[in-house]
């Protein structure tokens, strides 16, 4: 009988989770964005101060996916939220639930934590991804777009 389970990342991990990284921006077609240290990876998710987690889905004691979050906080609401930075299944175990069952799993850390929504993003031309949120009732909001100020703009608008 075949077992699967989803676990938190522990330190040992960061090379999981960087691979992962790495095959979901190669997959997002943004692999040249990537700066990715899997020193600095391990003090953001087991640090003294960490700033996100993960979530490891294993078949079998096999690695195939993960989920890396972080919190966020609703003005509104004026309550911590959860956002779920990356989902990511390995193509050759897509369609058997595992992404379901990571997206279940930081839905329950976000009720464990006591906060009202868990955001993320996705792609506009990943149409598998949004019929899959879609599926799960998730709302595709049409009338945001996410906005970023990196590198040289960052600079500027920082004034340096």
């Amino acid at each position: 009988m075949s077992e699967s389970l989803i676990r938190p990342a522990v330190p040992g991990d960061e090379s999981l989770v960087a691979r992962f990284i790495l095959e979901l921006a190669r997959y997002e077609r943004l692999e040249h964005e990537v700066d990715l240290s899997e020193e600095r990876l391990a003090e953001h998710l087991f640090g003294e101060r960490p700033v996100c987690g993960a979530l490891i889905s294993e078949h079998d004691g096999e690695p195939v996916g993960f989920a890396l979050y972080f919190t966020s906080y609703s003005t509104f609401w004026c309550k911590p939220c959860l956002f779920l930075e990356d989902l990511y299944v390995a193509p050759e175990h897509r369609g058997r639930g595992y992404g379901l069952e990571l997206l279940r799993a930081c839905a329950q850390l976000a009720i464990d934590r006591g906060c009202p929504r868990l955001d993320w993003h996705v792609l506009d031309w990943n149409q598998l991804a949004i019929d899959f949120y879609q599926r799960q009732g998730a709302t595709v909001l049409p009338d945001w777009r996410t906005c970023r100020l990196d590198g040289d703009a960052l600079r500027a608008m920082a004034g340096a």
